[in-house]
């Protein structure tokens, strides 16, 4: 049984993975069963599929049709561990989309998910999409007033996180310049993380926030978190509502 008591001590330094932690997160969350269903209805057959910053995997083992080539983009070494223990073995070419090294055969689906790039130059990773798509581009743009860089600051007062909140679609459609999506469609998920130390995940948090060890809102973080955590069958489980944007472009 769950021990529901508050912590002793809060610990001054975590070694936890921002990285690892998004994936494991995408793991326990309704992310890939809301937002795939969405795609389905927006695109057409999906094909074989290029994965853009595939992360973990889970959207396009999700969206993989039975004996489809899947070739997955992704520079993280702790997300590309994840992808070669995956069933389906796609193909990993270990770099970001951007780097000159990447040779990607086309496939009939580009799909990108959560991606730095239609932030920074989506002119630019639209091209490049292009390069490596037969038939149609998929985009997943976060789509609701929320931070988007600190993992569960949504969880968090917006004076401790300090990050804009803009929604990421907002950001990316007026920078598309007449290179506007074919389709496009929204869907509500909830990013839900499983932790086994609270205690653990409130000094990470304070860590990446930039927090001494010895600030007083440390133990008011943890506090906060408490308040908000719901006992699991492994620990603690913290949850935010997401939304995400579906961008579709079919090409000629």
């Amino acid at each position: 049984m769950t021990d529901l008591s508050p912590p002793a001590a809060l610990p001054r330094a975590s070694s936890l993975d921002p990285l690892a932690l998004y994936a494991s997160a995408i793991d326990t969350s309704d992310y890939a069963a809301r937002v795939a269903p969405l795609i389905r209805n927006l695109a057409a057959d999906i094909g074989d599929l290029v994965d853009v910053g595939a992360g973990g995997g889970q959207l396009g083992a999700a969206l993989l049709g039975r004996g489809r080539r899947w070739t997955t983009i992704e520079p993280a070494p702790v997300m590309q561990a994840r992808l070669a223990a995956r069933t389906e073995r796609p193909k990993i070419i270990p770099f970001g989309w951007d780097d000159e090294r990447v040779s990607c055969e086309p496939a009939d689906t580009v799909l990108a998910a959560t991606m730095p790039g239609y932030f920074h130059d989506p002119l630019a990773f639209l091209a490049r999409c292009r390069q490596w798509a037969r038939r149609q581009i998929i985009w997943a743009v976060p789509a609701q007033n929320a931070p988007r860089g600190l993992i569960l600051a949504a969880c968090l007062p917006r004076e401790w996180h300090g990050e804009d909140e803009t929604p990421g679609i907002d950001l990316v459609l007026p920078k598309l310049q007449g290179n506007e999506p074919d389709r496009m469609g929204a869907i509500d998920w909830t990013f839900s993380l499983v932790l086994r130390d609270l205690p653990e995940f409130a000094a990470f948090q304070a860590d990446r926030l930039g927090w001494t060890p010895d600030d007083p809102r440390r133990p008011q973080l943890l506090d906060h978190l408490m308040k908000q955590a719901v006992p699991a069958e492994a620990g603690w489980r913290l949850s935010c509502h997401r939304r995400s944007a579906i961008l579709v472009w079919t090409l000629s």
